[in-house]
């Protein structure tokens, strides 16, 4: 059985959809879900759906060895980042070559980089009079969202599109293709 890490930072609905989807396979499942934020909901949802999960501090992640620690310790198949706010680590990264991915709100190299997740992203379509939007599946590097395309899918967007209409298109490609991305990545 293939096993899943995931990160999230805020309500984890990715998550729960991606735990979800993999509670009815039988090739993988999601191990352990892991929050920068101790009151994030996602942590909530984890426990609701009896999957492993804790809080951590910055200084866990990037100061010290302990997520890494605790990630060789769980030796998951693929890391996968959902709404997922800090800068992942190098260290990590090296630990875990091309097992960490993310998804962003835009279609990469657009609207990508430090500060730019969920509304900020969708406004800035908006202002920018975008006539398309989508979400991106990248490998993690470094940078902020500057990894390898694993996967992009486009929506439309309208004039008379408002930002929380934007970001409903997104959620919804969201939760159709994260899992069956992941699990073609788990498949290769």
């Amino acid at each position: 059985m293939k096993r899943i890490v995931v990160f999230a930072s805020g309500s984890g609905t990715n998550a729960q959809n991606i735990i979800e989807y993999f509670q009815k396979s039988d090739f993988a499942e999601v191990t352990l879900v892991l929050s920068n934020k101790k009151n994030a909901k996602v942590l909530e949802r984890a426990k609701n759906l009896k999957v492993p999960s804790f809080p951590f501090s910055k200084e866990d992640l990037c100061d010290t060895d302990k997520i890494l620690k605790d990630l060789k310790n769980e030796r998951p198949d693929l890391i996968v980042l959902a709404g997922f706010l800090l800068k992942f680590p190098e260290s990590i990264l090296n630990e875990f070559t091309n097992k960490v991915i993310n998804i962003h709100p835009a279609l990469l190299p657009k609207y990508g980089g430090k500060g730019m997740y969920g509304s900020h992203v969708h406004e800035s379509i908006i202002k920018n009079k975008e006539t398309e939007t989508g979400i991106t599946i990248h490998f993690v590097n470094k940078n902020y969202d500057e990894g390898a395309i694993v996967f992009q899918k486009k929506v439309s967007v309208s004039e008379n599109d408002t930002t929380a209409s934007v970001a409903e298109k997104v959620h919804k490609l969201e939760y159709e293709f994260f899992p069956k991305v992941i699990e073609e990545i788990l498949k290769k």
